[in-house]
């Protein structure tokens, strides 16, 4: 039911650009979309708000592209994805980035120090694993969807996931996390 409600204000922005339809369908997703780019970018609130909204942005001007074969959700973090990936590609680094973005989150307070293990133990992982382990463990979605949303074959998802969960495990354990 909630698809078929996408569908029409998708519909509703496509064809006649009704920026309400949009904004219904902003308000709808603008939650779970900060969430993966919080989780993407360890934590950095002002890069995660500035990705969110490119990707609104991308959403509204090609919204005419699409076509339905998935779920809106799917083509909305889809997109999503591509955005990560190209911030992560103008970077010109590597491995350098997850160093800064971890280094970035230390300045936080210290009343969220769970929040900030996380992070680190996120920033372990390599950037697909992360994207793979944070879509399935915090968002939910499954292999096949993950596989969707990212252009990476389910079976590659899987090895992801098994490697980061595995990664997460051994870090959490060895910072007391073993209960």
């Amino acid at each position: 039911m909630a698809d078929l409600n996408d569908i029409s204000l998708v519909t509703q922005v496509a064809v006649f650009h009704n920026k309400r339809a949009f904004d219904q369908l902003v308000r709808k997703y603008q939650s779970p979309v900060r969430r993966f780019f919080l989780n993407q970018t360890l934590g950095d609130e002002q890069l995660s708000d500035d990705l969110s909204q490119e990707t609104f942005i991308k959403a509204y001007v090609n919204i005419t592209k699409f076509k339905g074969m998935a779920s809106f959700s799917t083509w909305l973090f889809r997109i999503a994805y591509n955005v990560h990936y190209d911030y992560l590609r103008s970077l010109h680094q590597t491995e350098d980035i997850d160093n800064s973005a971890a280094v970035r989150t230390k300045s936080s307070s210290a009343d969220e120090g769970l929040k900030m293990d996380i992070y680190k133990a996120l920033s372990l992982l390599k950037p697909d694993e992360r994207t793979c382990v944070t879509l399935q463990l915090i968002d939910g979605h499954q292999v096949d969807k993950i596989a969707e949303i990212t252009g990476i074959p389910a079976n590659t998802v899987k090895s992801h996931l098994k490697r980061g969960k595995d990664k997460l495990a051994i870090y959490l354990k060895e910072n007391g996390y073993d209960r």
